[in-house]
């Protein structure tokens, strides 16, 4: 069974709230609301986001200041950041919510459709992400505890291969088709890198694997990073 994503909104008007519930619910993610900044780093602190929706104003600790707190964190830096707000100064303003490290910077009243879209995006990207760390897993604890399992049965391994490089390919083809997706929709700048690092990091899992069959004289072929 797929684990759900995490969307956090951060917003401290509950109506507000409710109304970004009703808007992403379509989504079928788990939601969790936050209704200051200082709440939503205390969410942050025990649970992993796809996404994060943030209003700029906010009392006490406002949009710019939970940002910059969150991009400080090794743990929360790369967790996408989507502004919301009510006001708009000018593109002085806009400029620093891209500076505080936003994907995307939205002015309410927002079209709904268009908000949903830009969050699903990064919901398949974390998706995404998520299965290739599994995969990755998958293959060093195979790589790990197989050599004495190879060396008693040739076959073993050949068979352990065949199947690896199938489930990588499952994941290959999906990668692919979420890139299509996002040149079709000429998706944000911030989406388009995330899939292409993501892409990267799949042709490195599969160097690895291909560099493992027989015959490539490198069995002992290590598996490249996926930080």
């Amino acid at each position: 069974m797929v684990q759900k994503a995490k969307i956090l909104l951060v917003d401290d008007r509950p109506e507000n709230l409710l109304a970004l519930e009703a808007i992403l619910s379509a989504l079928d993610q788990t939601l969790v609301r936050a209704s200051s900044g200082e709440e939503a780093l205390k969410a942050l602190l025990t649970d992993d986001f796809a996404v994060i929706l943030l209003d700029v104003q906010m009392p006490g600790m406002d949009g710019f200041e939970t940002a910059a707190h969150i991009k400080r964190r090794e743990r929360t830096r790369d967790i996408p950041i989507i502004f919301l707000t009510a006001i708009n100064h000018g593109p002085h303003h806009t400029f620093r919510g891209y500076a505080a490290g936003a994907v995307d910077y939205i002015s309410k009243p927002f079209d709904p459709w268009v908000l949903r879209a830009k969050v699903s995006v990064f919901v398949e990207l974390y998706m995404k992400n998520c299965q290739l760390r599994e995969q990755a897993a998958l293959l060093r604890l195979q790589l790990e505890g197989g050599a004495k399992a190879a060396a008693a049965e040739a076959k073993e391994p050949a068979g352990l291969l065949a199947e690896l490089s199938a489930r990588l390919a499952a994941v290959e083809e999906q990668a692919e088709a979420l890139s299509k997706q996002l040149d079709d929709d000429s998706a944000d700048a911030a989406a388009v890198a995330t899939a292409a690092h993501l892409e990267r990091k799949l042709t490195g899992l599969r160097r690895a694997l291909d560099a493992l069959e027989p015959g490539t004289g490198n069995g002992a072929a290590s598996v490249p990073s996926q930080n």
